[in-house]
């Protein structure tokens, strides 16, 4: 009898608490709810109170009230599921009071249901009580609310954290010239609540999970740049020391350097173009060698083949730093680098280790969406090469928008090499305008036919100066 009154007691205990958190929620909201009113006016008499009241919207003065809804009735509803499993146990512990001297629940499995159904609940429902983030007022005449985006639309405690703004120690301006810090993620992450908050859902200074390939999707539809992270990244447990430079370059890496949970294949010779489920199928015999020691080096019968020296030529000694925007394993950097030209690679891992390959073999990898504005500076590239990746797929806008990106990273006296682009015959027109809009002096422009439908474009064009 004893042992029921003393579960009993921490029952109610425990619904007590949980009471006392409802009714510190109650006042937090009431708080918020009064500041409002007093901003618009309804103490001091300075606005039309009804402008408020009746061309009221979600999106209030800078302020996303739906967002704070939203994040107060997923607490209400934490906290009123968590109720309820308290009032069931505590009924089902009176029912079976005349058996509970012979009952065979243990300590131990009491402590178990503690912490699982009422511990772990109520402490996500207090961490997202405390991540509610009511507005702050302006320091201006005409004062107004103004939240910081997005701040209570995710659940998850990292992400709050890492897109809360991050003022600078004793209010001063840092060396970039502004007094706070705000950390970006993309747009779309909106769309992706649930897999972005999975993603960030780990222990802090603990290893990440391996879950690369889920970053890689939230960053292709839209939600790029993604949050950093607070955990460690794993990689290969036997990781060896890679091959010096003057091997590594024409050398297939060793395979133990990959971690390769996430492809089909489990190392670089399942990776042959023979093998019909490698797992990837741009860039087919991009993991062999032999065949990529051939590319850019000797003229070939389509006359959409350019080599590197005949392009270097027309600028002897001027080209020095470039971009591949390509999909690729780094070959075209690794045969510029024997030419003295520094390229960096764009990559992303298509169902192989690109990213991975390219940086084995010595070389710079840039993992980077079609998404995303390049992260160089104006008129700062000598040289941008594209090949197997804007075809006839892209859209036009998206396509256009890129190619106005590139424009502003390439130099005065720039060279735009567009390798082997291919399309259907019934659009080329289209195509063909967006790369002579920005009127570069054309060095070689070559149409051939791909196939019966398809042509393929290949140019070398160079940027002209502009002395506005």
């Amino acid at each position: 009898m004893s042992r029921f009154w003393s579960l009993q007691f921490k029952m109610s205990k425990i619904m007590g608490w949980v009471q006392f958190l409802l009714g510190g929620f109650v006042i937090i909201v009431s708080v918020g709810s009064l500041v409002k009113f007093y901003s618009h006016g309804f103490f001091l008499h300075n606005d039309d109170p009804c402008r408020h009241t009746y061309a009221f919207n979600d999106t209030s003065e800078g302020f996303d009230v739906r967002a704070l809804s939203d994040r107060i009735h997923e607490v209400l509803d934490k906290m009123e599921t968590l109720q309820s499993k308290l009032e069931s146990a505590v009924e089902k512990i009176e029912k079976e009071e005349a058996d509970l001297s012979k009952s065979s629940v243990s300590k131990l499995e009491f402590t178990k249901y503690l912490k699982e159904e009422v511990v772990e609940p109520l402490y996500e429902a207090h961490m997202a009580l405390r991540q509610i983030r009511l507005p702050s007022m302006e320091p201006i005449a005409n004062t107004s609310f103004r939240e910081e985006p997005l701040i209570n639309y995710f659940v998850n405690e990292e992400i709050s954290k890492y897109i809360t703004p991050k003022k600078n120690r004793h209010g001063k301006i840092n060396i970039y010239g502004v007094e706070t810090i705000y950390n970006t993620i993309g747009h779309a992450c909106v769309l992706m609540k649930k897999e972005l908050e999975d993603y960030m859902d780990y222990d802090v200074s603990s290893y990440c999970k391996d879950d690369w390939n889920t970053a890689q999707k939230l960053m292709l539809r839209g939600c790029d740049p993604l949050p950093r992270r607070r955990c460690l990244t794993r990689a290969s447990k036997v990781y060896g020391k890679p091959y010096p430079i003057n091997e590594s370059l024409w050398k297939i890496p060793d395979a133990k350097n990959v971690r390769w949970s996430k492809y089909k294949c489990r190392n670089f010779d399942c990776l042959s173009s023979k093998n019909p489920k490698r797992g990837y199928s741009k860039c087919v015999g991009c993991f062999e060698m032999d065949k990529e020691k051939l590319k850019w080096k000797n003229k070939t019968l389509l006359p959409a083949d350019f080599t590197i020296s005949e392009v270097l030529g027309f600028k002897p000694g001027e080209i020095r730093i470039g971009l591949d925007y390509s999909v690729g394993t780094g070959t075209f950097a690794a045969r510029m680098k024997e030419h003295n030209v520094t390229i960096i690679s764009t990559a992303l891992n298509l169902g192989a280790p690109f990213n991975e390959m390219i940086a084995l073999r010595g070389l710079v990898p840039l993992y980077i969406t079609p998404n995303q504005r390049l992260p160089f500076f104006d008129n700062t590239m000598d040289l941008i090469h594209t090949t197997a990746f804007f075809d006839g797929w892209i859209d036009l806008l998206l396509l256009d928008f890129i190619l106005f990106d590139w424009d502003r990273i390439l130099r005065p006296g720039g060279l735009l090499w567009i390798d082997k682009f291919f399309c259907d015959k019934s659009v080329k027109d289209d195509y063909m305008y967006l790369f002579l809009q920005f009127r570069y002096k054309k060095h070689k422009w070559v149409v051939s036919p791909k196939s019966k439908d398809e042509v393929y474009l290949s140019a070398l064009l160079e940027k002209p100066p502009r002395s506005l």
